[in-house]
């Protein structure tokens, strides 16, 4: 059974009909879900901020710093496009963040500025900057610390403390236009290394090894050293990059994709079944640095899976969970578990953990992270007005927080050394968040 958004909003404005309308939603679901204003799991309902930012449960708080235009230490302003990001512990109890700028040369907010000699490419407005952030969450220091790369999505931290900054795109000079403002030097589809020590920018230098294709998000298996790469493309595949050495990106390794025994390749997206264990194997991308974008070609033609627009990805306890934006029956987003083997030979196995059964339930799930406490953070990307969800173990959603201000994605979710603070990002116009609260008192 699912409920369309008209559905359910007819349903509940009719009082005689309200409990009956949580009785079903909950039978449904296992949670009773918004508007997504009730639930049965998490820290209970969201009051109204009263400064119109971010509604939160009782007990919770918000500290909003690093704005787009703002003056960072390095004296250049704050870029526009809050993304993907991620927290390292810093010296004196303090937090490193490093953050993704979704900017591209055709955008107008401030783009990330440094050197020449430390752009990747000289006509491109992405790249990171990281934030040293204090223990009573106020901002010590910003600056740039990747720049001259495009649409930089997504990304993810590295066991031996660094970000890898993922561009979601594969533009080439040979696709410029005369005077058009889209155009760049060198081709793009890469992802960069920023080590969380950095005190500038960086050398830009781009791991070609671990494919040009429209990059999302990536986990490291600290365990195995092997990292996991989502693409965010109705098409896309789910990769894996086995690295010759460990630590060292730069010394190449083998790219491959997920296929899925005894399932059609193309069918990922709807019906398929809950919770239920499929084996895997893994096949070679025999050029991940192609000059036309045919990575997911290469997977499609060995039998590679399709996932639809893989967004977010996390590691947590030998498991790896990924999010597909428009993924599902619905079309509305899911959520998969890989369980990597043994060893690199063993495929492993991969599950549909949980998938929306419609957008008055999960709409869009983009970045994820695991919290502390067990449970599965998600920003929303939805069109209608989007939310930080929470999924518990059992597969329970409920509500953490609400964007009050507009309706622009959630993005970069990733909680402090400590455990304590969730920071999060607005997209636009950007904004980094600190919340934190009563953590513990959370109902499963």
């Amino acid at each position: 059974m699912a409920l369309s958004r008209r559905r359910f909003l007819s349903l509940a404005a009719t009082t005689a009909v309200g409990t009956g309308l949580a009785s079903t939603l909950e039978a449904v679901y296992g949670q009773v879900a918004s508007g997504k204003a009730l639930q049965t799991a998490g820290f209970g309902p969201l009051v109204t901020d009263p400064q119109g930012v971010l509604d939160l449960p009782t007990g919770f708080q918000y500290q909003i710093f690093s704005r787009v235009g703002d003056r960072m230490s390095d004296g250049y302003p704050v870029p526009g496009k809050h993304d993907g990001m991620a927290a390292f512990a810093g010296p004196n109890n303090t937090t490193i963040l490093i953050r993704n700028h979704e900017l591209s040369p055709i955008n107008v907010e401030p783009p990330v500025i440094a050197e020449t000699d430390k752009m990747y490419d000289t006509l491109c407005t992405g790249g990171t900057t990281t934030l040293i952030v204090n223990s009573d969450r106020t901002l010590i220091k910003d600056f740039v610390s990747l720049a001259g790369t495009s649409r930089n999505c997504a990304g993810g931290p590295t066991p031996w403390g660094s970000w890898l900054s993922c561009e979601e795109t594969v533009v080439t000079p040979a696709q410029n236009v005369p005077r058009a403002a889209t155009n760049v030097n060198k081709p793009h589809g890469y992802v960069f290394e920023v080590p969380a020590t950095a005190t500038g920018p960086v050398n830009p230098v781009p791991l070609k090894a671990m494919g040009r294709f429209y990059h999302e998000a990536i986990a490291v298996d600290p365990r195995s050293g092997i990292i996991y790469l989502t693409e965010d493309l109705t098409d896309g595949r789910f990769y894996r990059f086995i690295p010759a050495q460990p630590g060292n990106l730069q010394a190449g390794g083998v790219l491959e994709a997920l296929k899925i025994k005894d399932w059609p390749t193309l069918l990922t997206h709807s019906n398929f079944p809950l919770r239920q264990k499929f084996a895997v194997e893994w096949v070679r991308i025999d050029d991940p640095d192609p000059v036309e974008d045919t990575v997911r070609v290469q997977a499609y033609n060995k039998g590679a899976q399709q996932f639809t627009r893989g967004e977010g990805i996390c590691y947590s306890n030998g498991e790896i969970y990924f999010t597909c934006t428009s993924g599902g029956s619905k079309g509305s987003g899911q959520i998969w578990r890989y369980l990597p083997g043994s060893t690199a030979r063993d495929g492993g196995s991969i599950e549909l953990f949980v998938e929306s059964p419609g957008t008055e339930v999960m709409d869009f799930p983009d970045n994820l992270v695991m919290a502390p406490f067990g449970d599965l953070i998600i920003c929303e990307d939805g069109s209608s007005g989007n939310d930080l969800l929470g999924i518990t173990p059992a597969g329970k959603i409920y509500v953490l927080g609400r964007n009050a201000l507009n309706r622009s994605e959630f993005a970069g979710a990733c909680f402090s050394p400590d455990g304590q603070t969730l920071f999060v990002n607005i997209q636009d116009p950007g904004m980094t968040l600190a919340i934190w609260g009563p953590w513990q008192k959370k109902v499963s």
